[in-house]
């Protein structure tokens, strides 16, 4: 199949990696917890805990904070040297993060108060 708009690029799945050699009627009658041994190590050294995940989002967050400082810093001593724009849109970033951290904790906060609560 040729897209008009994409020129050359052509959208066939011919190679069987794209589409797959097992067929549903194969694992349908297969128990869900079937997962080969393998795929259970690999699914293990990847999974993450949810510390995991806040703390990577929270160190995250302070970067952009410290970025923004730093360009703040530059912007004062060195005006030529940093463009506003790229100020502007780290300043940006950082709010929006702070406002998405704060969410966040607000949303944990309220969760565990209902939890705690309906004991």
């Amino acid at each position: 199949m040729k897209i008009p708009e994409f020129g050359q690029l052509q959208m066939t799945r011919t190679n069987q990696a794209h589409t797959g050699v097992t067929k549903l009627s194969d694992i349908a009658g297969a128990p869900l917890n079937s997962i080969p041994s393998s795929a259970e190590n690999g699914i293990a050294k990847t999974r993450k805990s949810f510390q995991d995940y806040l703390m990577e989002a929270m160190s995250t967050m302070n970067q952009q904070q410290m970025d923004v400082d730093k360009l703040s810093e530059q912007m004062v001593t060195d005006p030529d040297s940093v463009d506003i724009h790229d100020v502007t849109i780290a300043m940006s970033k950082a709010r929006m993060s702070l406002n998405l951290a704060q969410s966040v904790i607000d949303r944990l906060v309220t969760g565990w108060n209902e939890i705690s609560t309906s004991r």
